[in-house]
């Protein structure tokens, strides 16, 4: 299966592993809640979507990469206890706690949350002397004497043994005690992440046209070549920060991260055309309304692969706008609930405050990747750290202070307003100059359908509307049912 069914099947056994009956014990008991055993290749998602699925569950995460570990840090380190046997005073072998199974409690205690997923990589490329604990870990959920907490979710992750040499088999015994997950990768399921993760426009136009590059992996004469879902998303980040400050992308930098040299090649090549397409077209100037003729008449002359780069400059920057517009909204959204709290006097805004301050420290602290939330928690507490400097420097009455506040919100309700207006007009320029440039074309047909796939432009679409959207929307449907009739009258036999 893809890496988003892996998700959802993981998320649904993780609320079946936690479901209690009437008296308050699980509906599965944890002797018979089987660790999901996840394999497949490298690079494809597999500890992200574990950090994905704690973060929209609730639930607490402590990942362990097994190559890392002896089996002294799993098992415990030994010393002699004295225990009464037999009616006699008696020296024993005991361990000390397991360093995996003392993250799990430090985790619980560190969050407050007693339920969790207890996530260990590479389970099958563990040393010789680890596997007959790690295997007794699968079966039974301990390490020697030591038992994970109930509420805790196991998953274990590996890769088949065509990619890594140093893998062991799991026996029919262990391998009946899991709950096993195969995935592999699939271009269409990553595009939807890509695009919520707000992966550079380069990469996705790029990957568009060449779809076979997306995943590779080949034996060759000099080892294992590759190119990865992980490392196209790595390059991307690195894309984005070189491109604030000013450094250059060339053949070496790519290599660094899409290790298979032809594509690597080819797409440092795409780079420079895609930086080209850039000056020549203006896009800026597309967004704003002021393009010129001529720029239309090149993009109608030009090749396919040339129009594809364009429409990915220009849908790479609408999501860049719709994406602010989210964000903005959201954060509108949590400061008027914290005004709620603070009107109904639920909450003080100093208290308010430092509950947002703490929560996004926490956020940090556990490594969050939702760049998203993360503003949002950020903003919504330098908001009100800012608000709480207005009434202070001004020194408002506190019978007055609530008002104050009111009038300080709407700042951030008009700076909402704006984005969307903003992006509103980017949208209908666009298809201003697409209709003049490749009117009623298969491209214009792709420019829709990936504004309805890239989950910002449609967030904002779906709340905010558009005008030239809907129409061009519409009239696609029409030559949609106008070809479909034309296919059946076209085939049906004369009577």
């Amino acid at each position: 299966m893809n890496i988003k069914r892996a998700k959802n099947e993981i998320k649904n056994a993780l609320r079946a592993y936690l479901a209690r009956d009437a008296f308050g014990a699980y509906r599965i008991p944890p002797i018979r809640q089987r660790p999901i055993l996840l394999m497949g290749p490298p690079g494809i998602g597999k500890t992200q979507i574990m950090e994905q699925i704690a973060e929209e569950t609730g639930v607490g995460l402590v990942s362990y990469t097994l190559t890392h570990h002896t089996r002294q840090s799993a098992l415990g380190l030994p010393f002699i206890e004295t225990v009464q046997l037999g009616g006699a005073e008696r020296t024993v072998t005991a361990y000390t706690m397991s360093e995996i199974i003392a993250s799990v409690y430090r985790e619980m205690e560190r969050t407050g949350t007693k339920e969790g997923i207890l996530f260990l990589d590479e389970i099958n490329c563990i040393s010789e002397t680890l596997t007959p604990m790690m295997l007794q870990f699968l079966q039974c959920k301990t390490f020697g004497n030591q038992r994970l907490p109930d509420g805790w979710m196991v998953v274990a992750a590996g890769n088949p043994p065509e990619y890594n040499k140093s893998v062991r088999e799991f026996d029919v015994v262990t391998l009946d005690r899991v709950k096993r997950i195969d995935v592999e990768e699939d271009f269409a399921v990553w595009k939807e992440y890509a695009y919520r993760r707000g992966v550079h426009g380069a990469i996705l136009s790029y990957l568009e046209i060449r779809r076979d590059h997306f995943y590779r992996v080949e034996a060759t004469a000099d080892g294992l070549q590759f190119v990865t879902a992980r490392g196209w998303e790595d390059l991307s980040e690195l894309m984005q920060v070189y491109e604030t400050l000013g450094l250059p992308v060339d053949r070496q930098v790519v290599g660094q991260y899409l290790q298979l040299p032809r594509v690597a090649a080819d797409f440092a090549n795409y780079l420079q055309l895609y930086e080209k397409y850039r000056r020549v077209y203006r896009v800026e100037e597309i967004l704003d309304g002021a393009w010129e003729k001529v720029r239309a008449s090149e993009l109608a002359d030009a090749a396919f692969d040339e129009k594809l780069g364009v429409l990915g400059l220009l849908l790479a920057r609408l999501a860049d706008g719709a994406r602010e517009a989210y964000r903005l909204d959201r954060l509108t959204d949590a400061l008027h609930q914290d005004l709620v709290h603070i009107r109904e006097g639920e909450k003080m805004l100093g208290t308010l405050l430092d509950e947002k301050q703490a929560a996004l420290t926490r956020r940090r602290d556990a490594g969050s990747t939702d760049k998203d939330a993360l503003f949002t928690a950020a903003r919504e507490a330098e908001r009100l750290a800012a608000f709480q400097q207005a009434l202070a420097l001004e020194k408002v009455p506190k019978g007055q202070a609530f008002e104050r506040l009111k009038a300080l919100f709407q700042e951030d309700v008009q700076a909402r307003a704006d984005a969307a207006d903003r992006m509103d007009r980017q949208l209908a320029n666009v298809f201003a100059f697409l209709d003049a440039a490749i009117p009623n074309s298969q491209e214009l047909v792709l420019f829709a359908t990936e504004l309805t796939a890239n989950y910002f432009t449609s967030w904002f679409i779906q709340n905010f509307g558009c005008e030239a959207y809907f129409a061009h929307n519409k009239q696609l449907l029409f030559d949609d049912t106008r070809q479909r009739l034309l296919r059946e009258i076209g085939s049906a036999e004369p009577d």
